[in-house]
């Protein structure tokens, strides 16, 4: 079975910084993050693939920054300029095929 752990959620003012990491309890191909915010739809953030080759969405781009480890089964997503708009539940996901895994989901909350 496959798990997906975040953590690093949390209250920031905008701004600021925050990191966020997922445990997996292992690695795939392509490992993402995706968002979504009260009434909206699921979106993409960011992903990553075995070879490092990056996606992000277009309201991330310069500010976020993804990255993976996979001696420790880790992702982390470095969150910079942080702005109201980018307040959401932030979920790990990990793509092999046509299977898709998600992780619980971690709130971040970003004060103007």
């Amino acid at each position: 079975q496959v798990q997906l752990v975040e953590s690093g959620g949390g209250l920031v003012q905008a701004g600021e910084s925050l990191r966020l990491s997922c445990e997996a309890s292992q690695m795939f191909g392509v490992m993402a993050w995706y968002r979504q915010a009260l009434g909206a739809q699921r979106e993409l953030v960011a992903e990553i693939t075995t070879g490092g080759t990056t996606e992000y969405g277009d309201s991330v781009k310069g500010r976020f920054t993804i990255s993976r480890d996979n001696a420790k089964n880790m992702i982390s997503l470095q969150m910079n300029s942080l702005k109201p708009q980018d307040t959401a539940i932030y979920f790990c996901s990990a793509r092999a095929g046509v299977y898709q895994y998600w992780g619980q989901g971690t709130q971040v909350y970003v004060s103007s």
